[in-house]
């Protein structure tokens, strides 16, 4: 008869049977956390719409109104009245303030007179003109071409009514 010889790695069988079975308490583990939040309600959260567009002349959710309750005028007054229904603080603070608010790239910033000094001497049109199409380092339309010129304008006026 032949004397049986001992196992090489005696553990070996233990520590691989121990690993395997960490591994599968790890996936059931994983497996019931994610199936908790898979529920009907937990789902429509995460698909519903993270914003609405409201047109000109639809109603709005938020307010329970039409986008413009008032009929455009024509001409030059309706023109100032549309300009100045513009809340150029909400155009500020939609794209203009990432420049505006640190001064990055020499961006005046926003109610610091010393900053617009040399620029308020240039005139309203001029900084009107240069917020539009682009100036030194800003972009046109501070690199939002989807922003109507009023819109512009009144992010200019918003700027300058900090520093007057």
């Amino acid at each position: 008869m032949q004397a049986r010889r001992p196992a090489a790695f005696p553990h070996k069988r233990s520590s691989l049977s121990l690993s395997l079975s960490a591994m599968l308490f790890s996936v059931l583990v994983n497996a019931s956390a994610q199936a908790a939040d898979n529920s009907r309600e937990a789902i429509a959260e995460r698909l519903k719409p993270v914003g609405e567009l409201c047109v000109k002349g639809d109603a709005c959710a938020g307010d329970g109104s039409a986008a413009s309750s008032q009929p455009a005028e024509s001409g030059a007054g309706g023109q100032a009245n549309a300009a100045s229904a513009i809340d150029g603080e909400k155009v500020y603070g939609g794209i203009c303030m990432a420049c505006h608010t640190t001064g990055a790239a020499g961006a005046p910033r926003l109610g610091e007179a010393s900053d617009w000094e040399g620029r308020l001497a240039k005139g309203d049109e001029t900084l009107y003109t240069h917020a539009i199409e682009g100036f030194n380092a800003m972009p046109a339309k501070g690199g939002n071409p989807a922003l109507s010129d009023e819109e512009v304008k009144a992010a200019v006026d918003y700027l300058l009514d900090s520093v007057r």
